[in-house]
């Protein structure tokens, strides 16, 4: 499961878009490839290297949820409007600004005097991301006009996420072995090579389209103010001074965030958008389902390396079945969306992952590591398969003008639903003496909620039609990529 938005960006900066050359078509999809590449290895590698990033700052729980957090927190929140910022100054200088700012964070976080630091760089980190996935899918868009050869440029930028995504563990374990900063500084190289093809490709067409200043500054506070308040109350308890004025400033930051979004002239989340009851319905399945999975990326990092004293390598050869296996997972869930319509592969996943939840809980502590690594792989595969055909179901539902929005309103929920995982889950795994019990309780938590979403899904049933059309499934491969 990837951070990614999902094609439907592909809708911006399209129009009246000229081809490039193909001089400029090659470097330009070797440009976005790389730069996806780098991001989705960023998104995974960190997770492995948390043990060593606390003990080099000398750091306890709610400093490593940070470190995750923030980046999932910047990313989710300028996702919202990413889509507008590509089209106001044109998907390739937006992909340039994006993944530059991307690889700038990324020398900061390297050489972090401090936790602070770190944690501030991650933050730049997450919304250049934010900006490097629309705009990449734009500049694609609009370098092959040919819909064929399109469709074979989007399914090598799926598999660049998926290659990065299964290689992000194993190199974490790989470089944490050196020292954990060079988990940052692998991306220089890469970042460096993409941003100098992106040269040679022809610069992309701007558009008049309004920005949200409101709504951005109101989305950042709203995530923002609540993942401090959830974990710091995990650390300091509810009732402290700043997790209460933390609560307060998120209510008001969402109450603002709706008015904007209700009276503003060029809201970038219409109000009218989430009165469907597919898309709302469908934002809190996304949700539910990143805190499956990745509330399981962040414990099982902790557990495998604290509990089992596996290394940084062995750690990350860990996570390789699932992350290999899940990247799979895209055709099988749009091949069953084409038999059996959305809905089975969206409840199947659902289960699956659930299942995979309650097994892990009734693992016993001094079982073999193997079995929690082969437990992984269901909640992976199951969450994949549930996103895709989710993703399609969506696009489905929502007119053609809607649908970049509608795709980044379900990943920016995703992505909270991370965020707010790692905060919770690491807040009742924070004291080392009850590790083990908070880890049952939160992989009880994230089955729980999978759990709720199925009948969400259920409830959908009057909603969406029982067969996609194939150009919607045909799309499946690339509907995942996070």
């Amino acid at each position: 499961m990837s951070t990614s938005a999902s094609p439907a960006s592909l809708h911006l900066g399209a129009a009246g878009s000229p081809p490039q050359s193909k001089s400029g078509a090659r470097p330009a999809l070797a440009a976005v490839l790389l730069g996806f590449f780098t991001i989705m290895v960023d998104a995974m590698i960190v997770n492995v290297a948390l043990p060593s990033i606390g003990r080099g700052f000398g750091s306890g729980m709610t400093g490593l949820q940070w470190v995750v957090d923030g980046y999932t927190l910047a990313f989710a929140a300028f996702l919202l409007s990413a889509g507008a910022i590509s089209d106001r100054i044109g998907a390739r200088q937006a992909f340039a600004c994006g993944l530059g700012l991307f690889v700038a964070a990324s020398a900061v976080c390297a050489m972090a005097p401090n936790l602070g630091i770190l944690v501030a760089a991650r933050l730049v980190q997450g919304a250049g991301a934010a900006v490097v996935v629309p705009s990449s899918l734009a500049l694609l868009r609009e370098t092959f006009p040919d819909p064929a050869a399109r469709a074979k440029a989007i399914a090598l930028w799926g598999v660049g996420g998926s290659v990065g995504a299964a290689a992000g563990p194993v190199a974490g374990g790989l470089l944490t072995l050196i020292d954990w900063r060079m988990i940052f500084f692998v991306n220089l190289p890469v970042g460096a090579v993409a941003l100098v093809l992106l040269k040679r490709a022809q610069p992309s067409p701007r558009q008049e389209v309004p920005f949200d200043w409101t709504g951005q500054v109101a989305a950042v506070a709203t995530m923002g103010a609540l993942t401090y308040a959830v974990i710091e109350a995990g650390a300091d308890g509810f009732g402290t001074a700043p997790v209460l004025v933390a609560f307060a400033v998120a209510v008001v930051a969402a109450i603002v965030f709706g008015a904007a979004q209700a009276r503003g002239r060029h809201p970038m989340t219409p109000l009218p958008l989430l009165r469907s009851r597919t898309v709302a319905l469908s934002v809190a399945i996304g949700f539910a389902l990143n805190v499956g999975f990745y509330g399981m990326i962040f414990l099982l990092g902790l557990y495998l390396q604290q509990v089992h004293g596996l290394s940084a390598l062995a750690t990350g050869m860990a996570f390789l079945p699932m992350t290999v296996l899940t990247s799979f997972m895209s055709p099988v869930a749009a091949r069953l969306a084409t038999r059996f319509g959305a809905r089975m592969p969206v409840i199947s996943g659902q289960l699956l992952m659930a299942a995979g939840l309650l097994a892990m809980v009734a693992v016993p502590t001094d079982s073999p590591a193997w079995l929690s690594v082969l437990l992984m792989v269901p909640i992976g595969a199951g969450g994949a398969m549930a996103v895709t055909a989710l993703t399609a179901l969506l696009l489905e539902k929502v007119p053609a003008e809607r649908a970049g929005v509608a795709s980044g309103v379900l990943n920016a929920a995703r992505q909270l639903g991370g965020a707010l995982a790692v905060a919770v889950f690491g807040a009742l795994v924070a004291d080392r003496s009850g590790f083990v019990s908070g880890l049952h309780t939160s992989l009880l938590i994230a089955a729980a909620t999978v759990a709720v979403s199925v009948i969400a899904t259920v409830l959908l049933r009057a909603q969406v039609p029982h067969r996609l059309p194939a150009t919607v499934t045909d799309a499946g491969p690339r509907l995942l990529e996070r």
